[in-house]
């Protein structure tokens, strides 16, 4: 059976964490003890991490580890408060430990990829008045599709109106249009900027991806980007390419994952 490697972010040291099982992974200001890999040296982009959150260790990885790793060996991401389940069939009550993802399941084997099971999107009356109304505006029959938001819409909304077209004008043309449509048509997306895959297969993914936010970088910067909505833009974002990325070059499972809190 193929080798399993999973890394666990953390913006925080934790003794649960370290019970897990899990490559921990320390990004951000605070400090870390040796349980904990960090992405100070080599080729790095830990300057960014306030905006880049997670990325900044994806980055760190695919350009001073990925190289070391076996062709055969899945790799992956979760974070401190999401984790990948070992079955479908989990008693999510159960202790965290004893749930978790920790070897490759048979159902995977005609894979390639594996990403995180979907979330529907859809929004409140008063949140669409409040947040959307530019959105309203040309679309007057959002009205009756509260429970239906597409992914552009809900960015519009949570993220600043336009953003996501603007950076989709700067995306490589190879994706641009259908990207486009696939955020004007779905109202759902696979979250939390989590997936697993082996070595060829992320170094694409991570080629596209980072070649995409450097460029919209030039548009958006880092000066002006305050408050939760727009803090870690460049995540928000990957995350919705993310779903259009895996769906679209390889063969790709969703998965079950948990939401569990971690101190």
């Amino acid at each position: 059976m193929n080798k399993l490697k999973l890394y666990c972010i953390t913006n925080i040291q934790s003794a649960k964490l370290e019970k897990l099982g899990l490559n921990l992974v320390g990004v951000g200001k605070n400090n870390f003890n040796e349980k904990y890999i960090k992405c100070e040296n080599g080729k790095n982009i830990n300057d960014k991490e306030k905006h880049y959150s997670e990325l900044t260790f994806h980055f760190w990885f695919w350009k001073n580890k990925l190289k070391d790793i076996d062709d055969d060996t899945w790799i992956g991401f979760c974070q401190k408060r999401r984790f990948w389940l070992k079955s479908r069939n989990e008693n999510k009550n159960d202790r965290l430990e004893n749930i978790i993802l920790k070897d490759v399941p048979e159902e995977w084997k005609n894979y390639e990829s594996v990403i995180c099971e979907p979330i529907k999107l859809g929004t409140k009356l008063m949140k669409l008045l409040k947040r959307g109304w530019k959105n309203l505006i040309k679309k007057p029959n959002l009205l009756l599709n509260l429970h239906s938001t597409t992914i552009k819409i809900h960015f519009d909304m949570h993220h600043g109106y336009g953003v996501l077209d603007k950076a989709i004008n700067v995306l490589d043309k190879k994706d641009r249009e259908e990207f486009r449509n696939y955020v004007n048509t779905r109202a759902t997306f696979n979250p939390h900027i989590m997936f697993i895959s082996k070595k060829k297969i992320m170094d694409k993914y991570f080629n596209d991806v980072f070649s995409w936010l450097f460029e919209c970088e030039k548009i958006f910067g880092f000066e002006n980007l305050k408050g939760y909505d727009q803090t870690r833009l460049y995540a928000y974002l990957s995350e919705r390419y993310l779903s259009f990325w895996f769906k679209k070059y390889t063969k790709t499972i969703q998965w079950p994952w948990i939401f569990h809190e971690i101190n």
